[in-house]
């Protein structure tokens, strides 16, 4: 896993393969063709440039196969019978200057098996094509439905699907975010998430995974040489979709991925006798303050004394204030060493008393 975040975009790759000379996360051989049912959402945003896919299905490692983005040209999502070669063969035509309808029209006549695929185009000017062979149809007395959509700015295309209206509410719930100062990632994660939660996928299976794939053209907005930002692949997972949420709050550091909150108890007053005793915490004489207004809150200067001794002990962390299992033994440690152990333990037995 490979986790950058930077100018408040994020780039984060799960699952396999490396990166393509083409801009987009190629697979290693996959033999004969995968086949994905499954549905996405390509998507552009004017106002950035982005440009991306968003996708789930019942099959592990979607996001090695289905979504392609380039930056300033476009995305792709090739799913159904997937032909990998789909996503770089129509994105080097937008970038010749085709349209999305026109890429997508040369390299389906020029593929034998086109029943077989579904394909979701979009460029940069909110052109969208969309494919859905023949072979995808005909199953649909047995609740296996097909369905595409498109917009202004996006197209949402699926197969195997439990209802149209997965689709359907992938779209309004794009289209609902629309002029909301968010990132494309996480406008499209939202509305596949609305997929999801109509039922999505209509096969049953442990095997589930889901991908979001962004490209943005700006300088200095990803970690990459070809532009992409966001870039996470969940390849299986009970909840793919959820999965892939959390992942995107934690990286790019959304409020509420973790549980905020502010430390206090006895166990700051006996942190601060230690780093006292050692000389890291107010070492004046008189400088301990352990039943004032906040004494038991771990504030920064009781974090910075923490770090201090850290520092001399030559560990690193990029958690200001880590206290650990480890920090506490070598604290012991040195208070021994210095021969405050015992004058130390005997205020910390009086801090810690049990009355409950």
């Amino acid at each position: 896993m490979d986790v950058r975040v930077g100018a408040g975009l994020l780039t984060l790759s799960l699952g396999l393969g490396g990166l393509a000379p083409a801009s987009a996360q190629e697979p290693v051989s996959w033999g004969e063709e995968p086949v994905f049912h499954t549905f996405s959402i390509v998507a552009i945003d004017p106002a950035t440039g982005e440009s991306g896919v968003a996708v789930t299905t019942r099959r592990p490692c979607v996001g090695n196969a289905v979504p392609w983005a380039r930056p300033g040209v476009g995305a792709v999502a090739t799913q159904g019978g997937t032909r990998i070669e789909y996503g770089n063969d129509v994105l080097d035509l937008l970038e010749e200057g085709l349209s999305a309808a026109e890429a997508l029209e040369r390299v389906v006549a020029a593929d034998e098996g086109r029943a077989r695929r579904q394909v979701g185009v979009i460029d940069m000017q909110g052109r969208t094509a969309q494919w859905t062979g023949s072979g995808q149809y005909g199953e649909e007395a047995r609740g296996d439905w097909v369905h595409e959509r498109t917009g202004a700015t996006w197209a949402v295309q699926g197969n195997a699907l439990v209802t149209v209206r997965v689709v359907d509410s992938v779209a309004a719930a794009f289209e609902a975010s629309a002029g909301q100062d968010r990132h494309l990632a996480d406008r499209m994660i939202e509305a596949i998430a609305v997929g999801q939660a109509m039922g999505g996928d209509g096969r049953h299976g442990a095997t589930q995974s889901a991908a979001v794939l962004v490209a943005d053209p700006r300088p200095g907005r990803s970690g990459r040489p070809d532009g992409i930002t966001a870039d996470i692949h969940v390849c299986e997972h009970p909840a793919p979709v959820a999965e892939m949420r959390r992942i995107y709050d934690t990286v790019s550091e959304t409020l509420g991925f973790r549980t905020l909150q502010g430390f206090a108890g006895r166990d700051v007053l006996q942190l601060k006798l230690m780093l006292h005793a050692l000389g890291h915490y107010r070492p004046e004489a008189d400088g301990l303050d352990l039943e004032g207004p906040g004494a038991e809150r771990y504030g920064p200067e009781l974090m910075a004394a923490v770090d201090t001794f850290r520092t001399q002990e030559g560990w690193a962390t990029e958690v200001p204030g880590f206290v650990d299992d480890r920090t506490v033994a070598r604290l012991w440690e040195r208070l021994a060493e210095t021969g405050e152990m015992e004058r130390v333990r005997t205020a910390v037995r009086a801090l810690s008393q049990v009355n409950r």
